[in-house]
């Protein structure tokens, strides 16, 4: 446990900081969840439109430090992709 008052401050500020990531996380796996119900349902217009509500939701973690940009970017990639093959 910590003993000097900065190394309580501390502890009280990563644990801030981790709710606060930790709901970031969650708000964007809900958005890519609900890509891939589209997806799996086979409807492309509803996973185009859930896609691109995702999009600035994952951007958005990058710049908070959730996420590593090139991780977004695969995923982006990879969903788009899977979505373009639903109709072929």
């Amino acid at each position: 446990m910590a003993n000097t008052s900065s190394a309580k401050k501390m502890v009280r500020k990563i644990a801030r900081k981790t709710a606060v990531n930790k709901n970031r996380r969650s708000r964007v796996r809900t958005y890519l969840r609900q890509v891939e119900e589209a997806i799996s349902a086979g409807d492309q217009e509803k996973a185009r439109s859930a896609l691109q509500a995702a999009q600035p939701e994952l951007h958005r973690a990058v710049t908070k430090g959730v996420f590593h940009k090139n991780t977004v970017s695969r995923k982006l990639s990879r969903l788009s992709g899977r979505i373009k093959a639903i109709s072929a």
